[in-house]
């Protein structure tokens, strides 16, 4: 009977172990992870010197910043709990949480998080000869840029001080009411001082190099074969990290390889390239997993150049002349039927891409408004610029006003980067479209393939244009990041020399209105202050805007609009917040997560607004 007992009692230890280990296995299985294939390999870890996109979102899940963003686009708290600045915002005062450590690659304890370290990461970008790829951004910081140009050797005299372990303070070189958002770019992330002399010229070229106090942890980083980022458990915020396991897999093909790979369930994610995205739209069970990929804020405009430089065959003076007559311009404007253009990048939703403002739609707010939306900019928001009855009636009126002035057709000079195809393939349309339109005696399109290297410093910066496509990224959350390119200093069009402008200072009425704005702390002013601006920059045809970016598809088990949503900065880069999806999101299901979600970010910017 004894024996019979134990044979009894071993035989359920059995069982039990049988199913612990099951157990386990099970648990391990649910373990969430993320998997991608990819062929840029990462150069560096080094965060404060780099300037490579790959780089900036491998290390925005290694290190976190002073704020972050919510899924709407509102700041939240990061490494710093709350903030304050002066009535002017040029002192701004961030406390800090006291329980970040700085970690190891294996997750052990390093150092506490203080307000030195943003310190030592400021003192290190602002270093010219560590070659930061992002210094231009802490210019803001005061003294910053005579310290970098060594024109200030006392670091002490820079913006920059921990008034005690947990408390930072920045002063700036003039009123910045959009600094938050200037915190979202690596420069102003923080570094163990001790950890970085430590290492010296070794910082940030092996995962053991690095010390992290961000979401993730580099477990394993073998260049040219496999990364993987496991989840830090002594991460502050630990309980919005759902993603355990991110790993990426190698492969010098993977823009070719990679859609084959997620059909066999290989990877979570692929890019599907136009010359394939007819055959998946086409069949049933590929449309089903593959979607449009979410706008970015790259802003595509089409600028009338108002100081030619091109060669005497094209008639510069010619061009001159007429570029400088409105109602010439606005013939332009109502006359490019940008749906047709946007036709070369995406023929199956071209209108998703429109834009008729120069700064996209949710971009930034004042009082739950976006924008876009603030008068008089909100009337060319909400219509189409391309109007056929008007574009010939301006046609008609610049032809009566330039008699005897300017010779018909005028030339007007349109090149595009050699090296681009959809580029070419859309000055062609253009070319067509407004001829066939306005007519061949009023204008003639002359389209010239330039350089595939250097044309931004071989055409587009010396004006060797009368009509060139365009592009503008932000570079922070203020409406100011779009009025660069058309500002004194700025590269594309001179806009400051069209002719009938000017007032009592001797400036134009734009960039008496830019300065106006500029100078203005009030957000709700600042903003309606540069909505003007760009109204009238519009309106008077200086620019024709055409599209935002972000055209293609893509096969992926993530829902985008559960990512941190940021357009500047390398907030947008974190998984944090983020779970993988049971299957990937089909198109329907994004157009009607997009609608969604753009309703939530009304309510949820109003709400942020009392």
């Amino acid at each position: 009977m004894l024996m019979r007992k134990r044979k009894w009692f071993l035989l359920v230890c059995l069982v039990v172990l049988f199913c612990a280990a099951c157990s386990n296995d099970s648990s391990d299985e649910k373990k969430s992870e993320y998997r991608v294939v990819y062929s840029g390999e990462i150069k560096t870890l080094n965060y404060l010197k780099t300037s490579e996109t790959n780089e900036f979102a491998v290390a925005a899940n290694l290190v976190d910043g002073l704020i972050e963003y919510d899924k709407y686009g509102i700041v939240q708290p990061g490494l710093a709990k709350e903030w304050s600045s002066n009535e002017d915002a040029t002192v701004w005062t961030f406390k800090l949480r006291d329980d970040v450590k700085w970690v190891t690659h294996n997750g052990k304890e390093y150092a506490d998080l203080v307000a030195q370290d943003f310190v030592d990461g400021l003192q290190y970008v602002l270093d010219a000869k560590n070659e930061s790829s992002t210094v231009w951004s802490a210019m803001v910081v005061k003294n910053g840029e005579a310290f970098y140009n060594g024109e200030l050797t006392d670091f002490s005299k820079v913006g920059i001080k921990a008034i005690d372990q947990h408390t930072i303070e920045y002063t700036l070189e003039a009123p910045t009411p959009y600094f938050l958002s200037m915190l979202n770019y690596v420069c102003f992330f923080p570094v163990n001082g001790k950890f970085l002399t430590e290492k010296g010229e070794q910082f940030g070229t092996t995962r053991e190099n690095f010390l992290y106090n961000g979401a993730y942890l580099l477990d394993k980083f073998e260049p040219q074969n496999e990364r993987v980022l496991v989840k830090n458990d002594t991460y502050w915020d630990k309980d919005n990290v759902l993603i355990d396991r991110i790993r990426y897999k190698y492969n010098k093909e993977a823009a070719t390889v990679a859609p084959e790979l997620f059909l066999r369930g290989e990877i979570d994610t692929a890019t599907i390239p136009t010359s394939i995205i007819d055959e998946w739209l086409k069949d049933d069970k590929k449309k089903s997993q593959v979607r449009q990929t979410q706008n970015n804020f790259y802003s595509y405009f089409y600028a009338l150049n108002f100081d030619p430089q091109f060669a005497a065959e094209y008639e510069p003076e010619n061009w001159k002349i007429a570029v400088n007559n409105k109602d010439f311009r606005k013939s332009l404007f109502h006359g490019l039927d940008r749906v047709s253009a946007m036709l070369t990048v995406e023929p199956f939703n071209p209108q998703d891409l429109l834009s008729n403002t120069i700064t996209p739609k949710n971009f930034v707010d004042v009082e739950g408004v976006d924008y876009t939306q603030l008068d008089p900019l909100a009337a060319i928001t909400n219509n189409d610029s391309f109007n056929k009855d008007l574009a010939l009636q301006y046609r008609d009126k610049a032809k009566a006003a330039l008699e005897g002035k300017a010779t018909f057709p005028v030339k007007v000079l349109m090149p595009y980067n050699a090296g681009m195809p959809d580029w070419a393939n859309r000055t062609q349309v253009i070319e067509q479209q407004v001829e066939k339109l306005l007519g061949t005696d009023y204008v003639d399109i002359i389209v010239e393939a330039g350089p595939s290297t250097g044309f931004l410093s071989e055409v587009r910066r010396p004006g060797k244009f009368a009509l060139l496509e365009a592009n503008w990224g932000p570079d922070y959350a203020d409406p100011s990041t779009y009025t660069e390119p058309f500002s004194v200093d700025g590269t594309y069009n001179k806009p400051e020399l069209a002719e009938g402008y000017k007032e009592a200072n001797g400036q134009t009425v734009y960039l008496n209105l830019l300065e106006k704005a500029k100078a203005t702390i009030d957000t709700a002013e600042r903003y309606n202050l540069f909505a003007q601006a760009e109204a009238f920059l519009i309106e008077e045809a200086f620019v024709i805007p055409y599209s935002v970016g972000g055209s293609g598809y893509v096969a992926s088990k993530l829902n985008p609009f559960e990512a941190q949503y940021s357009p500047f900065g390398v907030t947008a880069e974190k998984f944090k917040g983020q779970q993988v999806l049971a299957k990937p999101m089909s198109n329907d299901d994004f157009k009607k997560a997009l609608a969604q979600w753009e309703q939530e970010r009304v309510d949820a910017l109003a709400n942020a607004a009392k």
